[in-house]
């Protein structure tokens, strides 16, 4: 294994990533750069999530990575509040549109909540079956 990236499925995964919490509080212009600055150093992993800015975030990492969707492992997140079937389907649909993909490489329950966690888990097979999500978490 080489100590700079570990083998996913497809492509190499930096070890160490670019997170996006917050970076809607950032100049849009520089945060952008910044993002786009870290993918040509190698940083391959992108994190971001749905409750970032009310969707700014992925907005931003949506801009960040257009035209270079293939160099990047994109992550985002999927809130409790919005861990049933369906509204984990209509949350990923959304994430996918802010960010500008058809597809995410992982797709992520934020955080445990009241929704029964086989519920969440059925609507992230789906969303794997139909090539939506990569993986899940």
């Amino acid at each position: 294994m080489n100590a700079r990236y570990f083998l996913d499925y497809e492509k190499p995964v930096s070890m160490i990533g670019q997170g996006s919490w917050y970076i809607d509080a950032a100049d849009k212009r520089e945060a952008i750069y910044a993002l786009q600055q870290g993918i040509d150093a190698g940083l391959s992993h992108i994190d971001t999530a749905e409750m970032y800015g009310d969707g700014e975030a992925e907005l931003m990492v949506g801009e960040a990575i257009r035209g270079r969707r293939s160099d990047v492992f994109l992550v985002s997140k999927v809130l409790p509040s919005n861990a049933s079937y369906e509204a984990t389907l209509a949350a990923c649909n959304a994430s996918l549109q802010r960010l500008g993909t058809d597809y995410l490489d992982s797709y992520l329950l934020h955080w445990r909540g009241s929704i029964p966690l086989l519920e969440t888990i059925d609507a992230l097979e789906h969303l794997c079956q139909t090539g939506k999500i990569r993986t899940w978490g």
